[in-house]
C-alpha cells in the first residue's frame, strides 16, 4: 500500500503541473502489477477500477472549477463472451459451460459498483449469457447489436454520457474497442482468453483506454 500510495502521490502532482488528472487514467492500470498471487486478483482489480473512477470523478471536478460546467463523461466497458461449449464442433451457435456461467455471474460481481445505462450483447447464446447477469441486476434489458456493423462514431453519438457493457467476440470485442477510440490499438484476443476487460472512457471528446485480465 506504500508503493500504491507513493504512486500515486507521484501521479498527482504531475497531474498538478499539467493541470488536469485526466491524462493520468490509462496509466494507473499498468504501475502495478494485480496478479502476483492469486488470492488478490480480484481485490487488486477492484481497486484499479475504483481508481480509474476516481481519477474520472477528478476529473470532473477540477474542470467544473475551471470552467463552472462538468465535462460530459461516457464510460464502456468491452468483455468478450464468457467459456462455450466446444463439444459439438457443428453448432455454430453454442451456450456457456459452467465454467462460463460462473464466469458470468463473476463479471456481475466486478460490476457490482458500477451502474449501467445500458448492456449490450451479439445476437448468440454464449454472449447474451454473459451478459444478462449484469444486466438484471442493472433492471436492464440486454440490447443487441450487430457486430459486422461496427461505427465507432455512431456509438459515441447514441452513448455520449453513458456508461455501458459490451460484450462481443474474440475478434470483434478488439475491434469496437478500436473504432470506439479512433485508432487501431488492440490486436485479436486469444481463444483462450475470456478474462480481457477494456475500459474506454471519453472526456470531451477525448479517449483514453486501458485493459486488464480479470481471473
Amino acid at each position: 500500500m506504500n508503493i500504491i500510495r507513493k504512486e500515486w502521490k507521484n501521479l498527482k502532482q504531475k497531474n498538478k503541473a499539467l493541470k488536469t488528472t485526466c491524462i493520468t487514467s490509462s496509466f494507473i492500470f499498468h504501475i502495478f502489477n494485480p496478479y502476483k498471487t492469486s488470492v488478490m486478483k480480484q481485490l487488486t482489480s477492484l481497486l484499479f477500477i475504483l481508481l480509474f473512477t476516481f481519477t474520472i470523478l477528478n476529473c470532473q471536478g477540477q474542470d467544473k472549477t475551471v470552467t463552472g460546467t462538468a465535462p460530459e463523461v461516457s464510460t464502456f466497458y468491452f468483455i468478450r463472451h464468457a467459456e462455450k461449449d466446444r463439444s459439438d464442433k457443428t453448432n455454430r451457435n453454442p451456450e456457456l459451460t459452467d465454467t462460463g456461467h460462473a464466469r458470468a455471474i463473476k463479471w456481475k460481481e466486478v460490476f457490482s459498483n458500477i451502474s449501467f445505462d445500458v448492456v449490450y450483447s451479439t445476437d448468440y447464446n454464449r454472449t447474451k449469457q454473459t451478459a444478462q447477469p449484469t444486466a438484471t441486476k442493472n433492471n436492464l434489458k440486454l440490447t443487441i447489436y450487430n457486430p459486422r456493423t461496427i461505427d465507432g462514431k455512431a456509438f459515441l453519438k447514441n452513448n455520449k454520457g453513458k456508461t455501458a457493457l459490451i460484450v462481443g467476440h474474440s475478434n470483434t470485442t478488439p475491434a469496437f474497442v478500436n473504432a470506439v477510440i479512433g485508432e487501431k490499438q488492440y490486436g485479436d484476443i486469444n481463444d483462450s482468453n475470456n478474462a480481457n476487460l477494456y475500459i474506454v472512457t471519453i472526456i470531451d471528446n477525448q479517449a483514453q483506454s486501458t485493459v486488464l485480465q480479470i481471473n
